[in-house]
């Protein structure tokens, strides 16, 4: 554990509510900088970790609903630092709201990997996905990150076998992402929430200690099936959201916090 970092309370709160975890997932700068970070705020009411995308334009997992948000984040021309300063604005609005950002590390790369530590510590991030760097490649980025108190965020897969599971479970901080289905996301949810959880409790297994949230496919109609996970990530049901309030002129902030609000009541 990191010092029992606000995302491991976070979760511990939730397990004492008898509930999962509602994760949100929402794209820095979409549809504007400003926008983005009313979003934000607005969602935390009923969000327990926020998730924040770096907008990217050669994404590997992300589905369609993902992708549009990124363009239209790219667009307006958001930068790396219009995302931790939207992250360090969220924050000192909200200091004991965890907020992770998700992004690849090509980027990452690019910005410098110590310099980019460093500005997530200075912006009060709690955690990191880094998409495409899977274990063990991660561990000398992963131990970086622990140094300065940041959660970097595994992901496991259907198809990861056990033997690598063990490994990756072992070296995790304190939330594994488990990706519930192969496709990128956003897609129609392909396999029975019962087989889900029959694989996902299978993970848990090996350490009964470590938050184990889903991601993927997961909407207001599948979310109260999985809701005996720690935690559940909705990404592209939010993306889509804001695309179609764009495309009707309604308000955003509106829609997307209604939409957020729904899902929480669907596992209180």
């Amino acid at each position: 554990m990191i010092n029992n970092s606000l995302i491991n309370q976070t979760f511990q709160n939730t397990k004492k509510e008898n509930r999962p975890s509602l994760l949100t997932f929402t794209v820095a700068g979409d549809n504007t900088k400003k926008k983005s970070l009313e979003i934000l705020k607005s969602i935390s009411k009923y969000a327990d970790i926020c998730e924040l995308g770096f907008p990217h334009n050669t994404p590997i997992a992300d589905g369609g609903q993902i992708q549009t948000s990124a363009y239209r984040a790219i667009k307006n021309g958001i930068k790396i630092n219009d995302v931790f300063s939207i992250a360090s604005k969220f924050k000192n609005f909200k200091k004991n709201k965890p907020i992770i950002l998700m992004g690849y590390y090509n980027m990452i790369y690019q910005y410098n990997e110590n310099k980019f530590i460093n500005k997530c510590k200075k912006s009060k991030i709690d955690g990191l996905i880094v998409v495409d760097l899977p274990y063990p490649e991660n561990k000398p980025f992963a131990s970086k990150c622990k140094k300065k108190g940041i959660n970097f965020i595994q992901l496991v897969s259907p198809t990861t076998s056990k033997k690598r599971l063990k490994q990756i479970i072992k070296d995790s901080h304190d939330m594994i992402y488990y990706i519930s289905m192969l496709s990128t996301t956003g897609g129609k949810l392909k396999v029975a929430p019962t087989k889900i959880l029959e694989r996902y409790f299978k993970i848990k297994a090996l350490n009964k200690n470590k938050n184990v949230v889903i991601g993927f496919g997961i909407t207001d109609k599948t979310i109260k099936s999985l809701k005996r996970a720690d935690g559940l990530v909705v990404g592209s049901e939010i993306c889509k959201q804001i695309t179609n309030s764009i495309n009707k002129r309604q308000n955003t902030v509106t829609n997307v916090t209604n939409m957020v609000r729904k899902l929480k009541n669907k596992i209180l």
